[in-house]
């Protein structure tokens, strides 16, 4: 009788295990360009988005891409701290623009 409470037990762990989702943006796993913090973050498509990517003369082939808007760097000390960044932090591919808008984002946790 003990021995299948033990294989019960073991085997309803296995399965949340399984079940249990993993977080996909984290700090240590952001290898496309350095942490960023950004004000907003809003989908390529957004009209409001558009128009400052226009304003800009920059060109976004896939309108499913986020973009982080007025973004700053995170230092390694921010990141470990925690509490650097009072908005979203976030993971971007491409932040040639100069912070002002940054493409290809994906929010993390710190």
């Amino acid at each position: 009788m003990f021995a299948k409470a033990v294989i019960y037990t073991a085997a309803v762990f296995t399965a949340l295990a399984a079940a249990t989702p993993v977080p996909q943006g984290t700090a240590a796993n952001c290898n496309t360009g350095p942490i960023s913090c950004c004000q907003d973050v809003r989908p390529a498509s957004d009209a409001s988005v558009t128009a400052l990517l226009g304003l800009l003369n920059v060109v976004v082939d896939d309108l499913t891409a986020s973009v982080g808007i007025q973004c700053s760097p995170l230092s390694v000390i921010g990141v470990a701290g925690g509490s650097a960044c009072s908005s979203t932090p976030v993971c971007c591919e491409n932040n040639s623009v100069g912070g002002l808008v940054n493409i290809g984002c994906v929010p993390i946790i710190l």
